[in-house]
């Protein structure tokens, strides 16, 4: 990406009333690049990625333009080569901050905000849909056995995804941030201010929130994930046992995550994982 050309662009097309004072570019993924605009009195993130990325995002930030917690969708490339949007101040990953607290603000401002899609969109990721809901996790669980085969008994994949196709034909379609961990949250005086980098998945609030109570390994007890699922507006799952075989699955996937991405916490993770097995035994024998 040409950032002065872009520049020029938005200046040409009023997204920016001003030139800015410089700019800088941001570690981005694999594929994305980001870069920040420093203006006068603000600043603005340009962020080029594959057009049907890009396209997913820039829906999900205008689905959800009036939501505080997002930044401020400014601007969409015609063919979707790149976007604009809103800066938002803090710092990430604060270790000091409250998961509880982080988890009920989380439920409140965005996840409660979330709204129905027409069930035509299909399941899983918005920018390639599955058919249904467990053909989604499935896919995912099958990609988190290649890493985890090494790690765990043989026989966990098999539970695990007998746990995943046990309920179906019961779901309600959401449109969700898809990516709602710690790594994209924005704190400012310990609390959070933003959630960022969204990859929108067509699912239930309830997966944005277990993803968002397994992306950290601290607090992963029954306790903190029972003083904030209560707050959900959208309740869908049948009854207790099935909610923790939930987090069981968002637990699975969060381990594979973590071999790949944050290998120093997986003693950790192991240790959350049989914890929760401990529980949904417990629950499947009464």
């Amino acid at each position: 990406m040409d950032i002065q050309k872009v520049i020029k662009l938005l200046l040409h097309n009023n997204i920016l009333h001003e030139a800015p004072l410089d700019y800088h570019r941001l570690n981005g993924g694999t594929v994305s690049e980001l870069y920040v605009l420093n203006l006068d009195n603000s600043k603005v993130v340009v962020k080029k990625n594959q057009p049907k990325i890009v396209e997913a995002e820039a829906k999900f930030l205008q689905c959800y333009k009036d939501n505080s917690l997002l930044p401020k969708l400014l601007f969409v490339e015609q063919t979707n080569g790149y976007f604009v949007y809103s800066f938002i101040e803090g710092t990430v990953n604060d270790k000091r901050v409250n998961k509880k607290d982080m988890l009920q603000k989380l439920v409140q401002g965005l996840l409660n905000t979330y709204t129905p899609v027409a069930t035509e969109s299909g399941w899983g990721w918005a920018d390639e849909p599955s058919v249904s809901w467990e053909d989604f996790i499935t896919a995912e669980m099958k990609e988190a056995n290649d890493i985890l085969q090494h790690y765990l008994d043989n026989y966990v994949y098999q539970y695990i995804l007998n746990v995943a196709t046990k309920r179906s034909g019961e779901r309600k379609q959401y449109l969700l941030h898809g990516d709602c961990g710690v790594h994209n949250f924005i704190f400012h005086d310990r609390q959070l201010a933003g959630v960022i980098d969204p990859t929108p998945v067509i699912g239930e609030p309830l997966y944005d929130l277990i993803y968002a109570f397994c992306s950290s390994p601290d607090d992963l007890t029954k306790e903190t994930f029972n003083s904030v699922v209560g707050l959900l507006a959208s309740k869908h799952y049948l009854n207790e046992a099935s909610l923790y075989e939930e987090v069981l699955i968002g637990l699975y996937l969060r381990l594979a995550t973590c071999i790949k991405h944050h290998p120093s916490a997986l003693e950790d993770y192991l240790t959350a994982w049989n914890y929760w097995v401990r529980i949904v035994e417990e629950m499947n024998r009464k």
